[in-house]
Order: C-alpha cells, then structure tokens, then sequence
C-alpha cells in the first residue's frame, strides 16, 4: 500500500469537513487517538512451548462517552490497522447516535492453529495485560474477526478476577447465561438488513429481482445471507477465507448454512470446513465474487478488499459495507464517477454495536428485554438514522459516505464544542 490504513481513513474526515462548520480545534482533536497501547501476551502452548504474541488496544475518542470496540485475533492485525478501525468506531457510534466514544483491539495470531484451551489462555492473558486500560465505564470491548460469545466470556470473566467484583458490562457479545443480550449474535446483520431493506425499497427495488453476492460468510455474513434469502432476494454467491460459490439461480441458503454448522461441531471455536466444499456449485476467488455482475455486492469480511486496482472491474449497482473499510478512499472516486452507490460501514455494520450499547444498558441496570424487544429498539435505530444520512445525502448533493460523516461530525463538534473552544474563552 502507497499509504497507511489510518491514513487513508483521515481522507474521509477531510471530506467530510468540506460541508460543515467546526472549531478549529475540535477537528484537531479528531485527527489524532487519545491512547494507544502495545502490549505482549505470553502464552504456555499444549506442548509447553512459550509462544508471545503481539496485542493492541486503542481508544480513539471519548467526548461522548466511554470508547466502545471490538477485539479482532487475526495474523495481519497492527497497531495502524487497530488505529483506524478505532478512528471508524468513533464515527460509526456517532453517527448511529449512541452515546460511546470509538476504540478497538486485536492481537496478531492465527486463531485457528490454537487448541481451544490456547485460545483461552491467549484471551485471559490479554485481559491481564490491558485491564487497567479497560472497563464499564471507560473502554468497553466486543466481538470482532475471530473472536465471539465465548472469548468475551472469558474476557469478562478475567477481568472480573482481577476487579474481585462481578463485571458483566466490561464486555458486551457474551453468552447469555452470564449478561449477554439477546439478539447480539445477530445483530450487525440485522442491522444491515434493516439498512438494505430501506434502501432497496427507496430505490424500488423489489426483492424478487433483486441478486445479491456476499463476500465473507463468519457471523454477519451468514446470518445477512438469510435473511436477505428468507425476505426473496436472490442470492447468488458467498464466499469464505478460501473462496467463494456462485449459482445465478440462486443459492439454498439454508443448506449452505446447514452445512458450514454441520462440519464446525456443536462446541467448536471455528469453522473448520469451507463453504467451497459444498458440490453442485461453480466455485470463484474472493476476487471473483466482487465483480461478478449483481444488483447488490455486500464486502462482509475484512478491509481493504475494493481498490484502485479492482474498482473499475465491480459491475454491482450498490455496495453495502458489512466489513470495516472495505472500500478504500481511491476505490470510492471511481465507484462514485461508475454511478455506484456504497452505503458506508459506518452506517451499514453499526447495529453491532447498537445492541451492544443495549447489553451495556441491561448489564448496568439488572433489565434484560426480550428479543423482540432488542429487534424493534433495533429497527427504529437504524432505519431513523439511515432516513437522516439519505436526507443530508441529498440536501447537500453527497454521498451516502460523506453525508454519514458529515452527521457524525455534527455530533461529534457538538460534544467537543460543549466542554469549551477558544471561541468561547476568548469572549470571557
């Protein structure tokens, strides 16, 4: 890459900054990470080996309440990478409208050649090193690449260990049975739906010919491809880490699933089967899948997958960012100039952290609603904010990215200018 991840991720800011009025200095406090931390995680491997491991941990901005993010466990995770998706998630929770600041974490690690008795050790021995960085009322963590209810748990639980107290809300994707809430799992594809299903009807676009191609099929993915499957969309290609599937009838979406769930176990941490084993199917590179001719290309996997190399290649009519960044700054010119329409992650993916804001609410207060009720509270949230961002989009003749960023920073400044800008002190 010419230039960092993080830095490519300040283009959308400076965008942004083009249509709305801010103090001088509430951009410059955006333009920089409150706090980062590096930290070593030794880990006694099965065979007695000691293995360290390099981990992460940013918290971006917290003007608006305590930072919020998820732990990724993948080879490639660096603190410029973790810098970034900090710098999203503090846009994202704005732009949302909950009140959290921005934050993420991750260790490089290959997760899938560890037993599950290493991954524990990894997770708790994380928690020990970033636990004075962390807490209910300062840096929540949460589910992100390869980690799910079962590494939060641990993670909660380690952390409860060290604060000799009970600490459900220091982490939210947990299991149920200890203070997870219902609907979690599910919720960034939910959101997502709720945030398509908007669109699509905006546009009139109806669900019976309407073909769509996922690529990426962990959490999101998968539960997305359902229910895009279960509401008539047809949906012809899916993909995992090593490759995708493609039928432009349509794939049977439940027996894709089915059979992911069949060869991962019941107790598994990971999938150990590729959804390119199943037959009957043409199969494709990730690459493939994303200029495949469809109304619809959802990137649910990791950033950086649509370039200025590919992006004059992609033949979808919209693009809906379930992963963060998917979509690089030189990518969405061209996209733009090919009358694609990308409807960004910070909008696309923030029901993850919506009913993760819920889990906080009911971990704080000793409340747990019903899953219809998570869905519903979900549901408003989403599509009210994705009216608001269509409408700047087009008061002020945007793009959905930059109309996003724009609400963002409204809020954003708003939080800032609150504690006092120069302006201000100056007239005293």
């Amino acid at each position: 890459m010419s230039q960092s991840l993080f830095a490519d991720a300040m283009t959308r800011l400076d965008k942004a900054l083009q249509h709305v009025s801010i103090a001088p200095e509430a951009i410059e406090r955006l333009r920089y990470p409150k706090a980062s931390l590096s930290v070593s995680v030794p880990v006694r491997l099965d065979s007695g080996e000691l293995k360290v491991f390099q981990g992460y941990r940013v918290r971006y901005d917290d003007t608006r309440g305590p930072t919020k993010g998820g732990i990724r466990y993948h080879p490639n995770v660096s603190l410029d990478e973790v810098q970034s998706l900090a710098f999203w998630m503090t846009f994202k929770c704005a732009a949302i409208g909950i009140p959290f600041g921005g934050a993420k974490g991750g260790i490089a690690v290959n997760p899938k050649a560890l037993s599950r008795m290493e991954l524990e050790r990894l997770s708790r021995g994380y928690i020990d090193a970033i636990a004075d960085f962390i807490g209910p009322d300062t840096d929540i963590p949460a589910p992100d690449v390869y980690t799910n209810a079962t590494i939060m748990g641990w993670m909660m639980d380690q952390y409860s260990i060290i604060s000799r107290r009970f600490s459900p809300a220091v982490v939210t994707g947990k299991p149920t049975a200890i203070g997870g809430s219902l609907g979690r799992e599910t919720a960034t594809a939910m959101g997502a739906y709720f945030v398509i299903r908007s669109l699509m009807t905006k546009h009139q676009k109806l669900p019976q010919v309407t073909t769509v191609a996922i690529q990426g099929f962990g959490n999101a993915g998968a539960v997305l491809a359902q229910l895009l499957y279960e509401a008539g969309y047809k949906v012809v290609a899916v993909s995992d880490s090593k490759g995708a599937i493609y039928n432009p009838q349509g794939l049977d979406i439940p027996s894709v699933r089915a059979y992911q769930q069949a060869h991962k176990g019941i107790e598994a941490v990971y999938c150990k089967e590729s959804v390119c084993n199943i037959g009957d199917r043409k199969l494709l590179t990730n690459s493939e899948l994303l200029t495949l001719d469809v109304d619809v290309l959802i990137p649910a996997a990791l950033e950086n997958q649509i370039t200025l190399a590919n992006a004059h290649e992609v033949k979808a009519q919209f693009i809906f960012e379930v992963a963060n960044g998917p979509v690089n700054s030189a990518a969405d010119l061209i996209l733009q100039q090919n009358g694609v329409c990308v409807v960004p992650d910070i909008l696309v993916n923030s029901g993850g952290v919506t009913v993760s804001y819920f889990e906080w609410l009911q971990n704080r207060s000793g409340l747990y609603w019903s899953l219809d009720d998570v869905n519903q509270r979900l549901q408003e949230k989403m599509e009210a904010e994705t009216s608001q961002i269509v409408n700047l989009a087009q008061d002020l003749n945007l793009s959905l990215r930059t109309a996003a960023y724009v609400h963002a920073l409204k809020r954003l400044a708003a939080a800032i200018e609150a504690k006092g800008t120069q302006q201000y002190f100056a007239q005293s």
